[in-house]
């Protein structure tokens, strides 16, 4: 019997990895980015008002906002008075207001010292102009503005690439392209990027027991759910999932359905029998192919499972259990790292904590357990809490629902036959239900 951690190793080093391909960026989200895009112009491309105001010359409005003097002819000629703006005795600049900048203007404004022009948010801003006064601060005057608060040079202002620079970065290789990513390369002039394609999984059903959904079984029948949940899961791993449904078990016909999807696709999963006669049809029906060996691995559920590489381009072809729980489990903990690696992640593995048990747990000696919990947080400690699900310690290995209600998977070493309450025990995270 071979080890789980032996298992994976041979399953993981087989791992087919599809060629970058270049995709429209609204097709990129949730792919890895193969290539480091460079940006070749700044941005924003242009100094532009941050806010909604009036832009000016810094220099012209220092006076505004402080307090004014006792004798206002103190204040010159300045294009100022001692009038109040929001009840206080602060001095008030006044300027004529010459313009107005809209977002997306292209006609250039130039501000001559001691003026004023209303500006937009986005709006290129007018020669010598180096800050905006937010309208907040001013009466919001037409011809002439009040502005009773001085700006700095540059405040409000969006400089010519403040954001990216000529020859920056704008997403890295090896990052995952989400919503911001996206918006980044729209803004850097992208309209497609290199990516780490989604691998390609085939999905096939066995057993002449097997009827879809949509056809009412008979007697001895069961519906197909094994296609249709490990199609899922594999859609859930981040693959791109072709789901083919039920394959006879005829050998001829089964060994042509499985090479037609060897050719279009990086992961094949064969979801059937794995034990007896049954598994001994899928083996010699693929023979030709290549090795598909059926043994056992030192885990449960799932011990007894198949792996090889079939067709000229060594695909990777599971055989999994026809229980849809150890399929689900055996899936989780060999097929997902590959779809993971597949995808260039660098930690393939889910997310993994120490959680105390909250009751007993009985395992199977010799095989490292995969048992549905519930993992819970100790509000007072902060400890994380893990609950075998199910009326037995172990529970039932054919329970479909007590899967759906688990949102982790409590691991029990091989050499450990029972865990008491409050022992500690390593936990792996499933997708959170909502």
């Amino acid at each position: 019997m071979r080890s789980v951690e032996d298992h994976l190793s041979l399953v993981t080093a087989s791992a087919v990895a599809p060629r970058p391909i270049q995709v429209a960026i609204s097709e990129a989200q949730g792919l890895m980015c193969a290539e480091e895009v460079a940006t070749t112009d700044p941005m924003p491309g242009f100094d532009q008002a941050a806010i909604d105001g009036y832009a000016v010359r810094a220099v012209d409005v220092t006076l505004a906002g402080t307090t004014a003097p006792a004798d206002p002819s103190a204040l010159a000629d300045e294009p100022v008075d001692a009038s109040v703006l929001d009840d206080t005795d602060r001095v008030v600049v006044h300027l004529p207001v010459v313009g107005e900048v809209a977002p997306g203007s292209r006609t250039p404004t130039r501000l001559q010292p001691g003026q004023a022009v209303r500006v937009e948010t986005g709006a290129p801003m007018p020669t010598l102009a180096d800050a905006v006064i937010p309208h907040r601060w001013t009466d919001g005057g037409g011809d002439r503005v009040m502005v009773g608060h001085a700006v700095e040079s540059g405040e409000y202002v969006r400089r010519t690439g403040d954001d990216v620079q000529p020859g920056d970065i704008a997403v890295r290789s090896g990052t995952v392209i989400g919503a911001a990513q996206v918006g980044l390369l729209a803004a850097v002039g992208r309209s497609r990027v290199l990516v780490h394609p989604r691998p390609r999984v085939a999905v096939i059903a066995v057993g002449s027991e097997l009827v879809d959904i949509d056809r009412d079984p008979g007697p001895g029948q069961n519906f197909d759910v094994n296609s249709y949940a490990l199609a899922a899961a594999a859609r859930d791993a981040g693959a791109e999932v072709h789901r083919v449904g039920i394959a006879e078990r005829e050998p001829e016909r089964l060994r042509e359905v499985v090479e037609g999807q060897l050719i279009r696709s990086e992961i094949v999963v064969v979801c059937g029998a794995v034990g007896g006669v049954a598994s001994q049809v899928i083996t010699e029906a693929v023979e030709e192919l290549g090795d598909l060996e059926v043994g056992r691995v030192g885990m449960h559920p799932g011990s007894v499972q198949g792996f090889g590489r079939l067709g000229k381009d060594e695909i990777p072809t599971f055989l999994l259990p026809a229980n849809p729980v150890s399929a689900l489990v055996t899936f989780e903990v060999m097929v997902r790292p590959l779809i993971r690696i597949a995808l260039g992640k660098r930690q393939p593995m889910r997310r993994t904590v120490v959680a105390r048990t909250i009751g007993p747990i009985a395992s199977v000696v010799g095989r490292k357990g995969y048992l549905r919990g519930r993992l819970m947080r100790d509000e007072k400690s902060g400890d994380y809490l893990a609950q075998v699900i199910g009326e037995s310690e172990t529970g039932a290995s054919h329970l479909l629902a007590e899967l759906a209600e688990a949102n982790c998977l409590i691991v029990v070493p091989e050499d450990v036959e029972d865990l008491a309450t409050g022992d500690r025990v390593e936990v792996v995270f499933l997708a959170e239900r909502t």
